[in-house]
């Protein structure tokens, strides 16, 4: 499948047409704390797609090579000088190629920066939106508990703030949003499945990318304020001899160009798990 990628503003002239409106179904909102309780090995969400991190607040691990590199740099040195005289050449070989090796470990997180070609900004939570976490009830226990855990992998593995799933016309939706605050609960699903439908979002067919969004107050308003990429993946499901459409998967952040071409293929690798 082909990715779009807008450079331009998003404006009326390229928003999305408006689906047609469909009788509105009563669902109850399904909110609930993650536990740790164990579950069946049918209702366990496949980690195959999970990225390996440390899971430390604060810690970046793009730049876990620099800090390999001072560390080992600094116990070579360390160990130069209080070595005994006199100092054998062959020691001396190995402590240049050690700080050598040190010196580019240090320096392959500026080298991964500059070879992306841009360099992406850090996040940063929105001033103003509301943080939700709504999924339909209407759909099983084992799907609910995939959507849980792949909405929280979005959020923590990248810069993404806001994350919407729609699968087959029933919505999860976490992270910062543009919703009402006052609005109940019971309110809040109907709400966002209205906004999805007069954007037309449930109609994209092919992967949209707007790594410099700049907002559009007619057809974007759910967005939290002060997004900057916008990333939508559509869930096809190829059949014989047409292409049906099962929902999409889309994720904002505040940070532009926050999504590179790795990022897209592992958000496309997460929506799979949803086609069909």
């Amino acid at each position: 499948m082909s990715v779009q990628i807008c450079n331009f503003p998003l404006n009326p002239r390229f928003a999305l047409r408006p689906r047609s409106q469909t009788a509105a179904r009563s669902t109850r909102i399904f909110a609930r704390a993650e536990n740790e309780s164990s579950r069946s090995d049918q209702q366990q969400l496949n980690l195959s797609v999970l990225r390996f991190t440390f899971g430390i607040p604060g810690l970046d691990e793009s730049y876990l090579p620099r800090w390999i590199g001072y560390g080992f740099g600094s116990l070579i040195l360390l160990n130069h000088f209080s070595a005994s005289p006199p100092i054998s050449e062959s020691q001396l070989r190995s402590e240049a190629l050690g700080l050598s090796l040190a010196a580019f470990s240090v320096a392959l997180p500026y080298f991964g920066k500059f070879l992306k070609g841009s360099e992406v900004e850090k996040r940063s939570l929105p001033e103003e939106g509301e943080q939700v976490f709504v999924i339909s009830s209407s759909i099983g226990d084992s799907l609910k508990e995939d959507l849980a855990w792949s909405t929280y992998v979005l959020l923590r593995n990248t810069s993404t703030v806001a994350v919407m799933i729609s699968i087959q016309g029933e919505l999860c939706v976490r992270g910062y949003w543009n919703c009402p605050g006052q609005m109940l609960k019971a309110q809040l699903h109907d709400w966002f499945k209205r906004k999805v439908d007069e954007i037309g979002l449930a109609d994209v067919k092919e992967t949209l990318y707007f790594p410099q969004y700049a907002g559009s107050a007619l057809s974007w308003d759910i967005l939290p304020d002060g997004t900057r990429s916008v990333f939508v993946q559509p869930l096809v499901q190829n059949t014989d001899e047409s292409e049906k459409m099962d929902g999409f998967l889309l994720v904002a952040s505040t940070a532009g160009y926050a999504y590179s071409d790795k990022d897209r293929a592992w958000i496309g690798a997460m929506a799979d798990k949803f086609r069909g």
